[in-house]
């Protein structure tokens, strides 16, 4: 079985989680403690961060490893797509994530930790990363997701930002002028996929018995 290695609140490894439930996949899940990353983890990935899928064979791009998260997305939904993220317009999907992933996620993280940040206040990181709020409501404002009226992989990779964004200050953010964003993301904590990817784990430790992400057999 591949063996995925997690940490619930990271927006990268839900983005991952996104694509093992999405792909109806199932895969050994490691929930970790950020500030004591298990060797076995460390040992196949040195950089220390999450989310680590190690494949249990096939391998991809020559490796057993995946080490980022948009990787391990797209390497999900290409063993088996049933709901179709993946037929869409993959250019422009790439150029949004990519949005998201070089440009959102710097003010993101500034706005989150404005005091690690006192080169500009809290409000304007957060008016920086409006900027990216800004082009998704443009979007929504057309569709029901971003791309188009069905869900595609541009929304679940990006859907975990936003929710970090929005969590900042969760008062803040339903009240700017972003009517089809906010109801997007409404959506999105409501869907049962996403129930599935917020389930609690315990921190993994060598010895305990396996745990299958997703735990059951529900469809999704």
């Amino acid at each position: 079985m591949h063996r995925l290695y997690s940490f619930r609140r990271c927006p990268y490894a839900m983005r991952a989680r996104f694509g093992i439930l999405f792909a109806e996949l199932k895969v050994e899940l490691r929930e970790i403690v950020l500030k004591n990353k298990p060797a076995q983890m460390l040992a196949i990935s040195p950089k220390g961060t999450v989310p680590v899928l190690e494949l249990a064979e096939g391998g991809y791009s020559g490796s057993l490893v995946i080490e980022e998260s948009r990787e391990i997305l797209e390497w999900a939904l290409q063993q088996s797509d049933p709901q179709g993220l993946l037929n869409v317009d993959l250019v422009s999907a790439d150029a949004l994530i990519d949005r998201n992933d070089n440009e959102f996620k710097h003010w993101l993280d500034r706005y989150k930790y404005a005091d690690r940040h006192p080169e500009l206040t809290q409000l304007d990181y957060r008016q920086k990363g409006e900027v990216f709020l800004q082009e998704l409501e443009s979007l929504l404002a057309k569709n029901r997701y971003l791309l188009g009226e069905n869900i595609s992989i541009a929304d679940v990779g990006i859907m975990p930002f936003v929710r970090q964004f929005a969590h900042v200050d969760r008062e803040v953010f339903y009240s700017l002028p972003y009517p089809n964003l906010q109801q997007w993301l409404r959506g999105w904590l409501e869907h049962p996929v996403f129930q599935q990817v917020m389930v609690k784990y315990q921190p993994w430790h060598e010895g305990d018995d396996l745990v299958v992400f997703p735990g059951d057999s529900r469809q999704i």
